[in-house]
């Protein structure tokens, strides 16, 4: 099940601690409301040799909308500072399990990067399993890296209005039931409730096992079924501000769907202007 390009077990990395081309990335982001500072908890143990990676700080933040993809510019200099380059496999994990790794393995494609991969069940399963913490800094050297955006993995706000109208690919929604009617609230102040037109609605933790790793592919493509979602069709992923959607497109490529995408805005843009259409229930 390892696969150094998708999703690695913990005993994988344990295995491959000590290779000199490995780079581990702490990439643990929270919402306000879980109460959690991911770099706080980083500075107070963290995987040995991890580097944090703020989602915040390494966007695009010439943009009013949360955490937007970073110019390719900014994703060399951020990775180049914290010694991560060419040649590197790197593995990405949080302190949720799996929530918001997918995001940064995405931008690592985002930016031609294919030796990425998520650590499964994250941080607590790191933890629960009695493996070696540090609290200490890395050693960083300096390391070039070379980016190919690929302009395909990411949909701006008309492209996901054109699929919606058009039916031509799948939309799926990452967000709580709840949400994605429209019977709750959102939790950014200001945005309508439900979801776009046509959309299909997979909450992320249904991919998930009990203990906060990945299901199988055979179950994950059941899930998507379960959906109602074609997987003949491209996918376009989103959710609330594009983090918890790229656990979607982890899922999507490890059953094999390689045409998706991930809606970077996602409802913190399309929920915010009256002229876009809302669907509710």
């Amino acid at each position: 099940m390892d696969d150094p390009k998708t999703l690695v077990s913990t005993d994988w990395l344990e295995a491959h601690l000590r290779d000199p081309d490995l780079r581990i990335l702490d990439a643990s982001w929270y919402l306000p409301a879980m109460g959690r500072d991911a770099k706080t908890e980083f500075d107070a143990g963290h995987i040995p040799g991890a580097r944090f990676f703020d989602i915040d700080e390494i966007s695009d933040q010439r943009s009013e909308l949360p955490h937007m993809a970073p110019p390719a510019e900014k994703f060399m200099s951020r990775m180049r500072a914290m010694g991560v380059g060419d040649g590197h496999q790197v593995v990405i994990y949080d302190g949720a399990g799996i929530f918001s790794a997918p995001r940064v393995w995405w931008t690592f494609r985002l930016m031609g990067k294919t030796d990425v991969a998520v650590l499964d069940g994250g941080f607590p399963k790191w933890k629960a399993e009695g493996r070696m913490i540090e609290d200490l800094p890395p050693f960083v050297r300096d390391r070039h890296m070379t980016v190919q955006r690929q302009a395909q993995l990411v949909k701006d706000v008309t492209q996901v209005a054109a699929a919606s109208k058009l039916g031509d690919r799948e939309i799926i929604d990452a967000r709580s039931e709840a949400r994605f009617r429209g019977d709750e609230p959102e939790p950014r102040p200001g945005l309508r409730q439900g979801h776009i037109p046509n959309a299909k609605n997979l909450p992320f933790g249904r991919l998930l096992n009990a203990d906060g790793t990945m299901k199988s592919p055979e179950a994950l493509q059941a899930e998507f079924l379960a959906a109602g979602v074609d997987l003949g069709k491209p996918a376009i992923t989103t959710c609330g501000s594009g983090v918890s959607a790229a656990i979607l497109n982890l899922a999507l490529e490890r059953i094999g769907h390689r045409d998706h995408a991930l809606y970077d805005g996602s409802w913190a843009e399309w929920g915010m202007y009256g002229d876009l259409r809302v669907a509710r229930g």
